[in-house]
């Protein structure tokens, strides 16, 4: 299943200096959730393939219990290629893999 959603970026409050996040909206959380195969991965993760902009990675989503959904780690990486930082909002395209 392929999802498509708009998100603000935000820095992990415990290390602002490091990682940056996005939070799924919550019905693409559910849906994920929902699909996701048993048992999963370390920490409730899913694997996923992300889109923005130009750059497609492949990464993890995991439940948060602070943000009450699945949140999606954007590497510096991305971030330098797509010209965004926390407090940007940026349009994914996400797919489970």
């Amino acid at each position: 299943m392929v999802y498509r959603f708009s998100a603000e970026l935000y820095a992990w409050a415990a290390r602002v200096d490091s990682w940056v996040f996005v939070n799924l909206p919550h019905d693409v959380a559910d849906e994920i959730e929902d699909a996701a195969p048993e048992p999963r991965r370390g920490f409730g993760a899913v694997k996923v393939e992300v889109t923005v902009g130009d750059t497609t990675w492949r990464t993890s989503v995991f439940p948060s219990n602070e943000a009450q959904t699945l949140v999606l780690p954007v590497k510096r990486a991305v971030l330098r290629a797509e010209g965004l930082a926390a407090g940007d909002t940026a349009e994914f395209v996400l797919q489970t893999v």
